[in-house]
């Protein structure tokens, strides 16, 4: 999942935000015709795609009036977390946010086997071991300060 923010123009907090959890280029600019439209003179029409690599994400500059990183030109680079790119040397600033997806399903059974596996043959981990919660301790602690149960006697009727 990836995250653009629109950046505040002075105190560079986010006012706007786009989050894409599918998509594997999204394209950025003035014109309707983008993922993210931004309203701005000096932002081309198509100024900016994103795209979705096998080594992650890069940014790809195609505006006439660049695109820059540290008050620098750039045409390609790789996308990393919290990078904030400027749209023109007087445009709007967008921060980039790179979730990392979880585990899929395929590694979660991998190491469900393997830990199987370890259990048959006598090996454990700390992992494996029960965890002792919040909820356990209170539960103990009610036990602890209860009266022990007595077999009441069924020909007491309290009256004694």
């Amino acid at each position: 999942m990836i995250t653009l923010s629109l950046l505040h123009p002075q105190n560079k907090n986010p006012i706007q935000h786009w989050t894409f959890e599918e998509q594997d280029v999204i394209r950025i600019g003035r014109s309707t015709d983008n993922d993210v439209v931004l309203y701005s003179a000096v932002v081309s029409r198509h100024h900016l795609e994103i795209h979705k690599g096998v080594a992650g994400w890069a940014i790809q500059s195609l505006g006439t009036n660049g695109t820059y990183l540290d008050g620098k030109r750039i045409q390609n680079v790789t996308a990393e977390n919290g990078l904030v790119v400027r749209l023109a040397r007087s445009g709007p600033n967008l921060q980039i946010t790179i979730e990392q997806p979880e585990k899929s399903s395929a590694a979660s059974i991998k190491e469900l086997l393997a830990r199987r596996k370890q259990h048959q043959f006598g090996q454990t981990s700390a992992a494996d071991q029960p965890v002792r919660t919040d909820l356990d301790v209170i539960k103990t602690d009610i036990r602890d300060t209860m009266p022990p149960k007595t077999n009441p006697d069924p020909l007491d009727n309290g009256l004694a």
